[in-house]
């Protein structure tokens, strides 16, 4: 899919000359990474870009404890494509063209993996701020996707627009 307009260079501090089609927001959709889901926003109507947001469901934390699902995989489908028509208005409201996928697996390597296959520019995700001992003991998501991503990528801590890392592998395509 392509953008209506031909992509302007970056103007930012940082980006130098680079072209972004397509920024990816990796979102759980929680309230937690609506701090994210803005400063995708913003990037994908400053550039212009189209904006891909990849949600990614993990069957694994689905479960309780002891091993019983307290959702299934199909109701939290439903409830993040419910929240993606919402998106997608937002973004037709702002210009931008938003472009929505629901992948089921690992989150740090299905991002990387809709990245690649997606040629995204940037990847924005957000970092819930568990600190050491918490991405030591259930890992990070954020951490993988920056140590992992074939392009750029803005980490957001939530509750804030604050950029807490990124990784200047530069421009995919």
């Amino acid at each position: 899919m392509t953008v209506a307009g031909s992509p302007s260079p970056a103007a930012g501090p940082g980006f130098g000359s680079a072209r972004f089609r397509t920024v990816l927001l990796a979102t759980d959709l929680s309230p937690a990474s609506a701090a994210a889901t803005d400063t995708a926003f913003d990037l994908a109507a400053t550039f212009p870009a189209r904006l891909l947001v990849v949600s990614v469901i993990d069957p694994g934390s689905l479960r309780h404890p002891g091993g019983r699902f307290f959702a299934r995989v199909d109701q939290v489908r439903a409830e993040r494509e419910r929240i993606a028509t919402e998106l997608v208005a937002r973004g037709r409201s702002r210009g931008v063209s938003v472009d929505f996928l629901v992948w089921e697996g690992e989150p740090g390597e299905s991002i990387v993996e809709a990245a690649v296959s997606e040629r995204a520019d940037m990847i924005v995700v957000g970092s819930h701020g568990r600190g050491a001992v918490g991405r030591f003991l259930i890992g990070s998501v954020s951490d993988h996707v920056v140590r992992n991503a074939p392009c750029p990528v803005l980490v957001v801590r939530s509750g804030t627009d604050k950029v807490v890392g990124s990784a200047a592998n530069g421009p995919a395509g």
